[in-house]
């Protein structure tokens, strides 16, 4: 019985390993975009910001948008209030006295009655009160560098798109969790990267996205999607993809990094992966389903097989050697994508997260599924 669960496991696990290589061969054909220097800004973006109870953060993130090296008459910052009870209010409206540029639109003034997706609710009413022609979406605990803008608007008049996705990074500080978020999200990104940019999957993440607000438009925004909690950003580019083949760009450039603070504990740190999870069976792009089925799959056999592996004959070493594999397979695929994100410190800690890994991997794709999470102190569905 348990050797037939290790050939289950065995073949699942060779299609996830080649599924990487073929990540890891798309990932090293992207050429990193730079931004040309004597390129003139001609884009006008309006950048969209959901903030609920950032107090602590808020400042820092809106500052490194309006100190963007953009001309300010090129771009509005629109700041959507979600019912904060601390100090975030004060703070945005501070700093409107110092940036003409900015707004700030309460979300209780447009709402009666509770939902299951505030940010995308928010996201919509901004788009509705924007006045430029690009939508750029970003986190309220994200920081941009000052070419942000900059490089957006360059791929932009390079490329033709209607939809941009780009880079985000969780920054390092060197706890144990804060690692085990980096490598684990940089592969995600890495991923990313690889198949947008071959064409395969519309993935993207919500912190680093821009798109037409013609094309948003178009496409009846988040119309029949607006029940999820998540899925502002993946789901929506889907929708994009499918009115607008071939017009889908991913903005491969240092330049345009977004980062972020890593999740504080593993409490949030779950809550975090269940809500990403939690949108698994809603992809339109049925590749992105199957990859995340044979990503859960192959984690779960994995899981199951160390769990019974002391009650078979050789059962842990049959569980070392599929390790070994994952490892090495996901190792060389690794390698690459931190060496882009300036990650190679970190590396070192890989293999000794991997048992780390399946177990969060199996546990969050789950709750994802059947359970609720907690998110911005609001109980989620």
């Amino acid at each position: 019985m348990y050797l037939t669960g290790v050939i289950i496991t065995a073949v699942l696990l060779a299609a996830y390993c080649t599924l990487i290589v073929v990540y890891r061969y798309w990932f090293r054909k992207l050429p990193v975009f730079h931004l040309p220097k004597d390129i003139q800004p001609v884009n006008r973006f309006s950048v969209i910001i959901p903030a609920r109870n950032e107090e602590a953060i808020i400042g820092s993130c809106l500052s490194s948008i309006l100190q963007q090296n953009y001309p300010s008459e090129l771009f509005e910052l629109i700041v959507v209030n979600d019912h904060s009870t601390d100090n975030t209010e004060p703070i945005i409206r501070s700093l409107q006295k110092e940036y003409a540029n900015l707004q700030l639109i309460n979300l209780a003034d447009h709402l009666n009655g509770e939902l299951n997706s505030y940010k995308k609710k928010a996201i919509e009413i901004a788009i509705a009160h924007s006045q430029c022609e690009w939508i750029v979406t970003t986190d309220a605990d994200c920081f941009a560098q000052p070419d942000w803008l900059r490089s957006i608007d360059a791929l932009i008049q390079e490329r033709q798109p209607v939809f941009v996705a780009a880079p985000v990074m969780f920054t390092n500080d060197g706890r144990f969790l804060s690692v085990f978020q980096v490598l684990d999200f940089i592969s995600l990104q890495g991923i990313t990267a690889a198949s947008v940019s071959a064409g395969y999957h519309t993935m993207c993440n919500g912190a680093n996205i821009a798109y037409r607000k013609d094309a948003f438009y178009k496409v009846d925004g988040f119309k029949h999607i607006d029940q999820l909690a998540s899925g502002d950003d993946m789901l929506l580019m889907h929708k994009i993809k499918q009115a607008y083949p071939n017009r889908i760009a991913y903005l491969f450039g240092q330049e345009a990094i977004i980062t972020t603070p890593p999740m504080p504990d593993w409490k949030s740190f779950l809550n975090q992966r269940i809500r990403w999870a939690s949108k698994a069976d809603k992809y339109r792009d049925r590749s992105i389903f199957w990859v995340l089925f044979l990503v859960y799959a192959a984690n779960l056999g994995l899981l199951l097989l160390l769990l019974t592996s002391a009650f078979a004959e050789k059962g842990f070493q049959y569980w070392l050697l599929l390790i070994a594999v994952k490892t090495l397979i996901e190792m060389s695929f690794m390698a690459t994508v931190a060496k882009f994100y300036k990650q190679e410190g970190a590396l070192g800690w890989f293999p000794i997260m991997q048992p780390f890994h399946i177990i969060y991997t199996v546990v969050a794709g789950w709750l994802g599924k059947f359970g609720s999470y907690q998110w911005k102190g609001r109980k989620v569905h």
